[in-house]
């Protein structure tokens, strides 16, 4: 019994500790209420770190203190097979050869497989607006010698319009 409340204290102060951070880093709106809920969640299944060196979940650690994990449903043998049918078909196979450093089979014969699907571009206007758009807010990648990779509103906030 002291054993099981030496590590149930264990588990609810990296629990709230780690609800804590969860609930700092969280800008979606969640509730007091709905951290409480995730962490006691997390507590019961074991769906925690545990407190060791593995960075293995308690539930993984310890698996007859807690809920067995649903298994996970793969496919049917009939989907997997009609998956490699359409891939075959399509020539989107990893090419077999050596020379073709990673390359599927429709990429090194285009010609013996159906057409890839366009990618549907944005427009010249379209470009042009985004553009006018990120020099209005300053929204663009600054030319900063230090290599920072700040936009240009960030460096000068004071001569942007901020609104969206």
């Amino acid at each position: 019994m002291m054993k099981r409340s030496y590590f149930t204290a264990i588990a609810l102060t990296a629990a709230l500790a780690g609800g804590q951070v969860l609930a700092a880093e969280t800008s979606t709106g969640l509730t007091r209420d709905q951290v409480k809920a995730e962490l006691a969640e997390a507590v019961r299944t074991g769906n925690m770190v545990g407190n060791d060196e593995s960075g293995k979940m308690l539930n993984e650690i310890y698996p007859s203190r807690y809920p067995a994990q649903p298994a996970y449903q793969g496919k049917t043998r009939a989907q997997v097979r009609a998956e490699l049918a359409e891939a075959v078909r399509t020539g989107n196979i990893l090419a077999y050869d050596s020379s073709s450093s990673g390359k599927m089979l429709n990429e090194i014969y285009p010609s013996r497989y159906p057409a890839q699907p366009a990618y549907q571009g944005k427009t010249r206007a379209k470009v042009r607006a985004e553009l006018a758009e990120a020099v209005r807010t300053g929204n663009i990648l600054a030319n900063d010698p230090s290599g920072s990779g700040k936009m240009l509103n960030e460096i000068n906030p004071g001569l942007y319009d901020h609104a969206s």
